[in-house]
């Protein structure tokens, strides 16, 4: 199962119809490419739906669907996924930071496999999905398109001398790169569950949904709309094989409802934080809303709620 190779089939596909996705690519130097999906391009639902999977590494449907009156917002985007752990974990998490001189970026993707350079690749289930690969796909939320130092810093960390690297990026304020962030509901569930050291290779099958925000304005609000939509909206299901009691114990836990920063919208607290990401309640980062299927027993049970009072103070 090569990560990198899945998402590079998804971005040859999206190239050869790149004016019907309205995506732009850039050659660089050594073969590399910079797909546009929304920065001086338009982009739009498909390019980002087609983004999330890159994301996901083709191993999951990501779909925008109408929403239920609670979410406050007509469109939500789902997830479903039978391999939760290295499409969410080993590829879509958001833990690499991009950062050379005046460039910044969250980086994300398949190409994380590759460098592996995290905390979250020391978990027993995901450190499996580490791969080797002389073509690398990854996803960067950011504002402007990265240059060749950028290329290089991220070859760096990949420790290859001449890979064929993909990097497809989009701001949190366009419409493509508002899908790809508001598609992680599973993935921060999951996260979470790892902080809380639940046994990951447990978790068969998951999917999850969060309302899609208003897009556009400014970045701070993008932010902070795109996150509300899955710390109050994110309604994740995941499909266990453990014991019930280990769910009973740690499924309180999960929800965002969990953390004593819950109750105000993103933009709030991160104000109030003086914009530090660090400095927030690291328990608040997960779906509002978390369902266990116990398959030995069949049981389900829920925890967590959708917080619809919040949702509308941020999208409005």
């Amino acid at each position: 199962m090569k990560l990198n190779h899945r998402a590079e089939s998804i971005i040859d596909l999206l190239l050869e119809n790149a004016d019907t996705y309205r995506i732009q690519v850039h050659q660089q130097e050594a073969g590399a490419r910079i797909v546009d999906f929304g920065i001086n391009t338009p982009g739009g639902i498909q390019a980002g739906v087609k983004l999330a999977e890159i994301c996901l590494a083709d191993l999951a449907q990501v779909q925008c669907l109408p929403a239920s009156a609670e979410r406050v917002s007509a469109w939500q985007v789902s997830v479903q996924t039978d391999f939760p752990i290295a499409s969410c974990l080993a590829s879509q998490y958001a833990g690499w930071k991009v950062q050379v001189e005046d460039f910044f970026a969250m980086a994300s993707g398949p190409m994380r496999a590759v460098y592996a350079g995290d905390p979250l690749f020391e978990d027993e289930a995901v450190k499996k999905f580490k791969e080797s690969s002389s073509s690398v796909v990854g996803v960067l939320e950011a504002d402007t398109l990265p240059n060749q130092a950028v290329l290089e810093e991220i070859i760096a960390k990949i420790q290859s001398s001449s890979p064929m690297i993909t990097l497809a990026v989009a701001p949190v304020t366009s419409t493509a790169g508002a899908i790809q962030v508001v598609a992680r509901s599973v993935e921060t569930a999951l996260h979470k569950l790892h902080e809380l050291k639940f046994d990951l290779k447990s978790v068969v099958s998951a999917a999850g949904s969060a309302p899609l925000p208003p897009v556009g304005g400014k970045m701070i609000t993008a932010l902070g709309r795109t996150n509300d939509a899955i710390l109050y909206g994110g309604d994740v299901v995941l499909w266990v094989d453990c014991p019930i009691e280990t769910i009973k114990e740690v499924g309180p836990k999960v929800p965002s409802n969990a953390s004593n920063d819950f109750g105000r919208p993103f933009q709030d607290i991160f104000e109030r934080y003086q914009f530090d990401f660090y400095k927030i309640d690291p328990l608040l980062f997960s779906p509002a809303k978390i369902t266990f299927i116990h398959l030995p027993t069949g049981k389900m049970l829920s925890y967590g709620e959708i917080a619809t009072d919040v949702l509308q103070r941020s999208f409005h």
